[in-house]
């Protein structure tokens, strides 16, 4: 017991660090975790969390509204195929990305693709839309040059079977850049002799990225790859909330906007609450599944 105060002890400097990072986790992520209770319960702010009735049908009704909906099977739906999609398309790509890199020689052109790739990532989701907008207007450019071309001009955003396209495609641009830089560095970290040894053998480049490389990037992919599976009823709001249009809900409209709508625009405070909590239910769920299933056929894991 001596021992591990002692230990204590002499770490004070590093657990004296970590305390502003716990106080935030305690106070803005698990403290307010307490207002849930407002999903069993028919919301008034006047009378606050406490003092608000519990909702009928022995508090699940918010839930019990929210499967009965009509429009419930369509936000689902769209939220799983957007990121589905996103798992699909857009999470190979920076890996592709750091391994094109990694075999390039040519010192001043590997700086500049990934200073170029890298830049979408600073700027704001909302310039981001404001140019998908002047990209896919009737005066954009891709409508010039299908002009040019001599195709008809399209309302890309008020078509709802584009709003997908687009979104996967703006997200790959806006993110290829900045997911490769964890790549790069595990490819960086991977011991030369073997790429020597490999020569040697008479492995080609393309053998030696096969052999050498992408199993060194194998625990690095599972760890992000779980974290964007429980991420899969996550989709991002904010792009989303900024390129649907009531033209496109049957496409676009996910959890994050469905909530948005009816909880803050229409005050349904419960309803909206229960939605989220239904959300990172399942949220949680999937992340033990994942977590589960790579452990299984990777070893490695989360936890």
């Amino acid at each position: 017991m001596q021992q591990q105060y002692k230990r204590l002890y002499d770490s004070r400097h590093y657990l004296l660090m970590l305390l502003p990072g716990i106080l935030y986790y305690l106070i803005f992520h698990y403290a307010p975790m307490y207002g849930v209770i407002i999903a069993f319960k028919d919301f008034n702010m006047f009378q606050g969390i406490w003092g608000s009735p519990w909702a009928s049908q022995s508090g699940f009704y918010n839930f019990i509204e929210l499967f009965q909906s009509p429009e419930f099977f369509r936000v689902i739906r769209n939220t799983i195929l957007l990121s589905f999609y996103l798992i699909l398309f857009s999470f190979p790509m920076p890996i592709l990305l750091a391994l094109s890199l990694n075999e390039a020689r040519n010192g001043i052109w590997k700086r500049s693709v990934q200073t170029i790739t890298y830049l979408p990532h600073f700027i704001s989701t909302v310039v981001i839309c404001g140019m998908i907008f002047n990209f896919l207007s009737l005066d954009g450019m891709i409508n010039q040059i299908a002009s040019w071309l001599g195709a008809e001009r399209i309302q890309y955003l008020l078509m709802p079977e584009y709003f997908r396209t687009i979104f996967i495609t703006s997200d790959i641009w806006q993110t290829i850049g900045w997911g490769s830089i964890l790549y790069l560095a595990a490819l960086s970290g991977i011991d030369t002799s073997l790429y020597e040894a490999a020569r040697i053998d008479g492995a080609n480049r393309w053998h030696q990225i096969i052999h050498i490389n992408i199993p060194a990037l194998i625990p690095t992919i599972v760890i992000l790859l779980i974290f964007n599976i429980g991420n899969l009823m996550q989709i991002s709001f904010e792009k989303v909330l900024l390129l649907y249009q009531p033209n496109t809900y049957e496409t676009a409209d996910v959890i994050g906007t469905y909530v948005y709508r009816r909880g803050i625009i229409g005050t349904q405070f419960s309803f909206a609450t229960a939605v989220g909590l239904f959300q990172s239910a399942i949220g949680f769920a999937m992340i033990m599944l994942a977590n589960w299933s790579a452990r299984k056929l990777t070893s490695n894991s989360l936890w």
